[in-house]
């Protein structure tokens, strides 16, 4: 008898009344996509400045790092979403491969994280087009943002892969305009180094333990997002083969398309001293692409971090905050867990993204939401390393061959990166995550009276 494990798994989900309802319409095309626009082709435009000024010139390097470093993630992801092909991401796979009150606290460890993120991209794209537009208030701007990027999750995926594909064509565009004008003013005209030069990759001098332990730090939070393909599973036609491949796949794209944009830069303006921290990018654009390129970078960072970029993390929590519900773990879960039976997403779980998104974004500081961004994000993939070694080497014993690679050696190389980075936030930042999870430890604790009682979907397990 034949069967793949994408349809063994689909009818394990059944089975434990785990049943997809979710409309399955995406690719392993569209998953990488919906990864790339995640995690932004342009974001070294935001960062530049002041990555450059501390690594000494050497962003390509840094976001190098960045890659190896998150790699190791993107892989537990993987097995993971091969083992569990649900829509929750980490509350999920911690729930189903460590134990269902650890992943409920990592769900919503996450979920902080994801809820914070599109209040922040919104809320700085309304900045930079009042900084255009004046005369329209910023509260206006991030009203209007968040409105497109609920109405377009709230419809349907496909919308939502549609609109992805548009705005990733968008960026390419933009960065292939910036790219020609580079090399232009680099190879060309002679200006800047006036040709290829290893100086934004490798200075001997300046390269020691410390700097990697620096650019580790940095690089590795320039990678959030590329965990949101996860949330998925559940509108994937095969989620068993495509969802850890995409993951991986998308990363390793973004990372490219990072150094490549970062390098040209920097042989463009070698001098990074004197870069504006907040503008260095901008000022770069200028001076090899005139008014134009600038005006041009402008315009499209507004679009792609407001709505784009925005529009990816808001699906993805979405369906966090529905898969929490479908377990009954959260307030109002017969509301939130529920799928629309017309457009087949989480409707309400996504309305509610789009009402919290909007008072945070118009209540709370840039500060405290970074800070509970960071903290989410990286305790989360902690997490989620140990359990593939739990899952997995310990309850599967699965270590011979390649499963010790696997299973043991890369999630505990992943856990101790993130661990490394993790441990040197700042002491606010600590106490803003703590509060958040100390308030889901005692949510968990009340709805599992006293974490005796398990969803019905896990009893089994």
């Amino acid at each position: 008898m034949s069967m793949t494990n994408s349809a063994t798994d689909i009818e394990r989900s059944v089975e434990t009344g785990d049943k997809p309802e979710f409309k399955r319409a995406l690719t392993f095309k569209d998953l990488v996509i919906y990864g790339l626009i995640t995690m932004l082709p342009i974001a070294p435009i935001q960062v530049y400045g002041a990555i450059a000024h501390e690594s000494f010139g050497m962003v390509p390097l840094v976001y190098l790092v960045g890659l190896f470093a998150m790699i190791f993630t993107a892989l537990s992801y993987s097995q993971m979403s091969k083992a569990f092909p649900s829509a929750g991401s980490v509350f999920s796979y911690v729930q189903r491969g460590f134990n269902p009150h650890v992943g409920f606290v990592a769900g919503w460890v996450i979920a902080g994280d994801y809820m914070m993120a599109p209040a922040l991209l919104t809320s700085f794209s309304a900045l930079w087009l009042n900084s255009v537009f004046p005369a329209i208030p910023t509260y206006v701007l991030v009203l209007l943002f968040v409105a497109i990027n609920t109405y377009i999750t709230a419809r349907g995926i496909s919308l939502t892969a549609r609109t992805n594909l548009v705005f990733l064509f968008i960026e390419i565009l933009v960065l292939i305009v910036f790219i020609g004008f580079a090399i232009k003013f680099v190879f060309i005209d002679g200006h800047g180094t006036g040709g290829f030069s290893w100086a934004p990759f490798f200075q001997p001098d300046k390269i020691d333990f410390s700097f990697i332990a620096k650019a580790a730090s940095i690089a590795v939070l320039g990678f959030l997002g590329f965990d949101v393909i996860s949330t998925l599973s559940e509108e994937v036609k095969d989620p068993v083969k495509t969802v850890g491949r995409a993951t991986v796949a998308s990363l390793a794209l973004i990372g490219g398309i990072f150094m490549l944009q970062t390098y040209l830069a920097a042989l463009s303006h070698p001098g990074y001293e004197d870069l504006d921290p907040d503008m260095a990018f901008f000022d770069i654009a200028r001076e090899v692409g005139g008014e134009f390129m600038y005006y041009l970078l402008i315009l499209v960072g507004v679009a792609a971090v407001g709505i784009a970029n925005s529009l990816a993390i808001q699906s993805g929590i979405s369906r966090i905050i529905y898969s929490m519900g479908r377990d009954r773990l959260l307030p109002a879960s017969g509301l939130l867990g529920q799928i629309h039976p017309k457009y087949r997403t989480p409707f309400n779980a996504t309305i509610f993204v789009g009402i919290v998104s909007l008072i945070v974004a118009w209540f709370v500081s840039f500060d405290t939401i970074i800070k509970l961004i960071n903290f989410g994000a990286l305790t989360s993939f902690m997490m989620l390393n140990l359990t593939v070694f739990i899952y997995f080497y310990v309850k599967k014993r699965q270590r011979s061959g390649k499963n010790f690679i696997f299973y043991l050696v890369f999630p505990l190389i992943g856990f101790s990166i993130i661990a490394f980075v993790w441990s040197g936030f700042d002491r606010n930042t600590f106490i803003a995550g703590f509060i958040w999870m100390a308030l889901g430890i005692i949510l968990g604790f009340v709805k599992s009276k006293g974490y005796r009682d398990v969803p019905p979907t896990l009893e089994d397990l």
